[in-house]
């Protein structure tokens, strides 16, 4: 019994000790508890303060960028009468923003719906009357005296003969004195010669038996009409004439240098101007390091309101450094892609960068897949800014009238769709479609909604990217340029066709003309080589 005892009471000593022991854990875990409580308060506070500095900074951001876009983008143009107001609280669109665009979205719908559909029926045209005619005359059989002509049906067929080449001799007399004529003049000691003969006449190339019928017929083969080089040579000897292939290269180069002058006259004229639309394109070029092709870039200068457009190529770069030499004394508006070699221009005095809505445009239609929703809303809104600029053709407005449209209906557009720019990036995906259609509109913002300051300002830059097209097509079959010298002449080439093509001239035309009289003004430095670029020479033929 006392041994029962003895063990009921250590059972009770073991449990008092593991009861004091668990009321110390408690004891110790609530303080932990409540310290982990107090930690993590404290952090939620320091998040709470964070996010508040954060969005302090965020709208100072946003404050400060308009106000260096107002300073910026008005500094060096006529001043806006209807200067954007800044929203310094906030970035939400104000009613009164809202229902300007409303207004405006609904002026430019109901223009659409009454506007009359045209209707575009096929209408066989009447054949040009400068062709010449060969008559065929077909009787019908069993015609006598007892019958009388009244009429006729006549029923014109266009057909076409193959080129015809020719040989042109230039015949020049000589002529001797008589014999006692040139006694009287030994004895007169006079300085007529005994024999004369007319000059012979400026050609193109020198020492050369290529006329400019068929330079021009060579150069307009490769850069018009995009031939290879050794497509045009079988297609001359298949008309007898076999020529080597060193020859009628030279002839290319030697017509390119020939035309060297003319193209720095149009690029001078076009550098003149105060508004162009710059792009760049690729042109894969023989490398003799590499031993193969490289990608290499030419540039490409347009002049929207006169028409004239220049490539220009500097060693196949596409590096700021080539844009900053080409436009060191531009002064005026530059249109450009969202290309970041173009940014420098934000910033230089004279100068004022405009963007292109066609490739935000691009960027949307590329993210519908991705969203829908914000993809459309967003093709919306520039839709409703092409119908401004469709309204102002259909009514042939000049520039003044256009402005003031797009001040009434596309500049309340422009404002609220910047904030819905703002709002919406961040429910995108980072890194998606939609993602970078928003952000690379909303980082250009300032650039593609300042067209509305000038009613010569294009939309985008689609007229210089069409002045490509030529050249991407001749990529397509030539592949390549020998070498940098070829990739130049190509430029030259290129920039004299492209601007036959904006002033509506038939190279066919105007280049033989050109390649005839331009040695005379190669050689006579008072004469303006202007004078024969298309646009001028269409003047001066009453074309």
């Amino acid at each position: 019994m006392p041994e029962k005892d003895a063990l009921l009471e250590t059972l009770l000593q073991e449990r008092d000790e593991l009861y004091l022991e668990l009321a110390r854990l408690r004891k110790a875990d609530q303080g932990a508890l409540e310290k982990a409580e107090k930690k993590n308060e404290r952090y939620e506070s320091l998040v709470r303060e964070k996010d508040d500095k954060i969005k302090q900074l965020t709208d100072q951001l946003a404050w400060y960028r308009r106000k260096f876009w107002k300073s910026n983008s008005e500094r060096y143009i006529p001043q806006d009468p209807n200067q954007r107001k800044i929203d310094f609280d906030g970035i939400d669109v104000l009613p009164q923003e809202q229902e300007a665009m409303t207004q405006a979205q609904k002026e430019i719908v109901s223009y659409e719906r009454k506007k009359p559909q045209k209707k575009n029926k096929p209408v066989r045209l009447p054949l040009p009357e400068h062709l010449r005619r060969e008559q065929e005359i077909i009787e019908p059989e069993g015609i006598d005296e007892n019958w009388v002509r009244i009429g006729e049906e006549i029923t014109e067929v266009l057909e076409l003969k193959p080129g015809e080449l020719y040989v042109r001799q230039i015949i020049r007399p000589k002529y001797a004195l008589k014999k006692q004529q040139q006694i009287a003049n030994e004895q007169s000691e006079s300085n007529l010669k005994n024999i004369v003969i007319a000059p012979l006449p400026l050609l193109p190339i020198p020492r050369s038996n290529a006329g400019p019928g068929l330079l021009a017929d060579l150069l307009l083969s490769k850069y018009h009409y995009h031939i290879p080089f050794h497509r045009k040579i079988n297609m001359l000897k298949q008309s007898g004439i076999s020529l080597p292939a060193s020859t009628v290269n030279g002839w290319f180069s030697e017509s390119s240098d020939l035309l060297r002058a003319l193209y720095f006259r149009l690029r001078e004229i076009v550098l003149s101007t105060d508004y162009i639309q710059v792009d760049e394109s690729t042109v894969p070029v023989i490398s003799d390091k590499k031993h193969g092709t490289v990608k290499a870039y030419l540039w490409v200068v347009r002049s929207v309101m006169e028409k004239l457009v220049f490539f220009h190529y500097d060693q196949g770069s596409r590096a700021q450094k080539v844009v900053i030499e080409l436009l060191r004394d531009f002064k005026g508006a530059v249109q450009t892609d969202g290309y970041q070699a173009y940014s420098i221009y934000e910033n230089k005095k004279g100068v004022l960068l405009l963007g292109c809505w066609a490739h935000a445009r691009r960027k949307f239609s590329e993210a519908l897949k991705e969203d829908q929703s914000g993809a459309e809303y967003a093709l919306e809104q520039i839709a409703m800014l092409y119908k401004v600029e469709d309204m102002a053709d259909d009514q042939q407005l000049d520039a003044q009238q256009r402005a003031e449209l797009r001040q009434r209906l596309a500049y309340p557009i422009l404002v609220t769709f910047e904030k819905w720019l703002y709002a919406y990036f961040p429910k995108t995906l980072p890194k998606g479609r939609m993602y970078k259609a928003v952000s690379y509109t909303y980082s250009l913002f300032q650039r593609l909604s300042r067209y509305h300051l000038d009613g010569r300002y294009k939309l985008d830059n689609n007229l210089v990217e069409n002045s490509i097209r030529p050249m991407a097509l001749g990529r397509r079959n030539y592949l390549f340029c020998g070498n940098h010298e070829a990739a130049e002449n190509a430029a030259v080439m290129y920039s004299l066709l492209g601007c036959c093509k904006a002033s509506g001239v038939a190279p066919e035309q105007w280049l033989p003309d050109i390649l005839a009289r331009i040695p005379q003004y190669n050689s006579d430095y008072n004469l303006d080589l202007a004078d024969l670029l298309p646009h001028n020479w269409k003047t001066s033929k009453n074309i």
